[in-house]
């Protein structure tokens, strides 16, 4: 927990969460260079053979591309090109030849996605703005299912794990997503879709190694059983050394396993089941200021925080005729942590209904139903830190509504639609948006959406008190403590979102997106008017600074994104990626954020993020990729700007064995991305890693 002296408080990351043109140029030329060794070749650049198992969206064209479906918007499948938001696909080979080991590292790979590592195994993940480790703004899915917990609001970025290989793609939409996905969809969704086991037939064993990513091996079997039952198992382990730390502190070393299954199959022409599920355990190196009151004191504490959980998805999706559908999925979430400031065992059930219909000829009804129930229990590891009740059911039942209307066929179409929630924090909530989408050809689209969204309280903002030393004296003078409290009548964040775009195909290999957005914000959380009492519970006696949550913060964001994709030949493409957010936040008037939480909002996301990224299929099989990337400084966490490169070599040997070598943060010996740990800022070091892939 954070140090304070008794004048200024200081809060860190993880109370803020209780809350809470040379490397370019260098890039340029062995893209040049590379140029003309291929040319010297005076034949063809061979393309890598095909694996066994197929790698889906691999060899598709950026023509082809555009016309990939997606879910994550309408729950019905769009194509990306016809789409009225902003949404961009990672697929399978962008996450291969990017040399990503976790799925923070594979996230980089979409614009406006700001991914910061902390340190070796807690990371920052943010659209367009409200950064921080929790990422309580955006929402993360896995196949479907939410992997956002109600506890912090937020996400578990190191025990969020899959088999980098059996991942089909990544649907990132940047911008609010509440009327589909519902509360705490707000700037963005984030859907990790795995492969039908139809694509993972055969075997598949892959191991590596390096001086970050210490060892890494994974084990996947998949097959068919009769005509159309296809499963596959799977078994996956990681560790992780520590970054960089100037007071020699190494605690960020990170393990994990998981193992898990999934099944496919059809019953006749309409019907079409999957049964899915994993477990998993972890551990996660922590350091914590930890108050205590007897004696008075914050001493940093270093600890392991343990991890284990599972889960298991039922689906049943029913064809009714052209455009017509239901879909049914049910899912049960067991998760465990316990850790420096607390733990927590909690239960999640969720059953969700979607049909699709097609109405009027042309028009695309969509609705749907859903409930969530999630008991849990959290658990006091220290005495400056509680949430009371310690036991709850958190709960959530909604509906919603989306109607697509065509205004001139394959032209214009308008849609309307809005979900309706009522969750146990802040009761009663609705999330309309309207978005129109203009396609004057075949291959250019222009589109606007206005839309809102919510993010509802979590436990920490209504039942947490957490102590901050502020000044210790010597008995018999009190030690006065900040002690910051949970608002029982804490309301919803409040987003009002507009968005712009334009996308274009200007050949088959020449692609554009740009995007353009308005986002206003009311009632982020900030610490209201402070009262002061007078405790001996624990003993001795104390004073304590009470400094409340309130809905007391808004602000406006603005900014856009702009993403080209050039295949210049059919052995060489570049792709690129620029991103600009402005965040203005005030207090409310008559209020007085009497914390630093506002100073955190703006400083915890930058406000340039610049990616550029070149791949090469070279002769004999080979493959050279390289990406640059650049973010400006973030004033929030005294974190200066940076810019650093990956790249990786691989070399498929023959049909079944692929070898690759990457480095990573290759600029400079380290650098810091983000803060939060108590002590100096973390360095993220340069690094190397080797792996070998076997399918057979």
């Amino acid at each position: 927990m954070p140090q304070s002296d008794p004048v200024t408080l200081k809060i860190s990351e993880s109370q803020r969460e209780f809350n809470v043109r040379r490397p370019a140029l260098a890039i340029v030329s062995l893209s040049v260079l590379l140029v003309g060794f291929a040319a010297a070749e005076g034949r063809a650049v061979d393309t890598p053979p095909n694996q066994a198992e197929g790698l889906g969206l691999k060899s598709l064209s950026l023509e082809q591309l555009g016309d990939v479906e997606v879910i994550s918007v309408s729950k019905d499948p769009q194509q990306v090109l016809k789409t009225p938001a902003a949404i961009f696909v990672i697929t399978q080979e962008d996450i291969r030849r990017s040399g990503a080991t976790s799925l923070p590292e594979a996230l980089r790979l979409a614009p406006g996605v700001e991914v910061a590592r902390v340190d070796a195994d807690h990371w920052s993940v943010a659209i367009r703005g409200l950064a921080g480790q929790f990422s309580k703004d955006l929402l993360v899915l896995i196949d479907g299912r939410s992997v956002y917990t109600p506890l912090f609001a937020g996400v578990y970025w190191d025990v969020q794990n899959v088999m980098l290989d059996d991942v089909e793609r990544i649907e990132v939409i940047r911008g609010p997503g509440g009327t589909i996905w519902g509360a705490n969809a707000v700037n963005g969704v984030i859907n990790i879709i795995t492969k039908s086991t139809e694509n993972t037939h055969g075997m598949l064993v892959t191991m590596g190694g390096g001086n970050i990513d210490q060892g890494t091996a994974s084990i996947r079997y998949g097959g068919v059983a009769g005509k159309d039952f296809n499963y596959r198992i799977y078994a996956t382990g990681a560790i992780r050394g520590a970054e960089e730390h100037p007071d020699g502190n190494d605690f960020d070393r990170w393990r994990m396993a998981q193992t898990g299954f999934r099944t496919d199959w059809k019953s006749g022409e309409k019907d079409s089941f999957t049964v899915q599920g994993d477990l998993y355990t972890a551990g996660s190196g922590e350091s914590s200021f930890v108050p205590s009151f007897n004696p008075a004191g914050e001493p940093i504490e270093y600890a392991t925080a343990t991890a284990s959980g599972g889960n298991v998805r039922g689906r049943w999706q029913h064809t009714m005729g052209e455009g017509s559908d239901i879909q049914v999925q049910a899912y049960f979430d067991r998760t465990s942590r316990l850790d420096i400031e607390g733990g927590e065992k909690r239960d999640t059930f969720d059953v969700d209904y979607v049909e699709h219909a097609r109405v009027f000829g042309t028009h695309n009804l969509t609705w749907g139903l859903g409930a969530r129930v999630s008991p849990s229990r959290f658990i006091q590891t220290t005495a400056g830190i509680n949430f009371s009740p310690a036991t709850q059911t958190d709960s959530i039942y909604s509906g919603f509504l989306q109607y697509e209307l065509p205004i001139v066929r394959d032209k214009v179409v308008l849609t309307l639609g809005s979900k309706l929630e009522y969750n146990n924090f802040s009761h009663f909530e609705y999330e309309p948006s309207v978005r129109l989408l203009v396609t004057p050809t075949a291959h250019q689209t222009f589109w606007a959406a206005v839309t809102r969204a919510v993010r509802t309280p979590s436990r920490q903002d209504q039942d947490v008190a957490f102590a901050i030393l502020a000044a210790a004296e010597p008995p018999p003078t009190p030690s006065v403590f900040f002690e910051v409290v949970g608002n029982p009548k804490e309301n919803a964040d409040q987003l009002i979102g507009y968005e712009v775009g334009y996308r274009s195909e200007f050949n088959k290999n020449v692609y554009l997106d740009v995007t353009a957005f308005y986002n206003n914000y009311s009632g982020l959380p900030g610490y209201g008017p402070f009262g002061l009492a007078v405790s001996d519970n624990p003993p001795p006696v104390h004073y304590l600074f009470l400094l409340p949550y309130a809905n007391i913060i808004q602000g406006d964001t603005v900014g856009g994104e702009i993403a080209p994709d050039w295949k210049i030949t059919h052995w060489w493409r570049v792709r690129a990626s620029y991103s600009y957010l402005n965040l203005a936040l005030t207090d409310k008037p008559g209020s007085s954020d009497v914390g630093n939480l506002l100073s955190s909002y703006e400083g915890s996301s930058p406000r340039h993020i610049a990616n550029f990224q070149t791949f090469f299929n070279l002769p004999k099989h080979f493959e050279l990729d390289a990406t640059y990337r650049y973010s400006s400084r973030l004033p929030g966490y005294s974190v200066g700007s940076y810019n650093t490169a990956d790249v990786r070599l691989g070399w498929h040997v023959g049909e079944e064995l692929e070898v690759s070598v990457i480095g990573q943060n290759l600029l400079q010996p380290f650098h810091p991305e983000f803060g939060g740990d108590p002590g100096p800022l973390v360095g993220i070091k340069r690094s190397a890693f080797a792996k070998i892939a076997w399918r057979k």
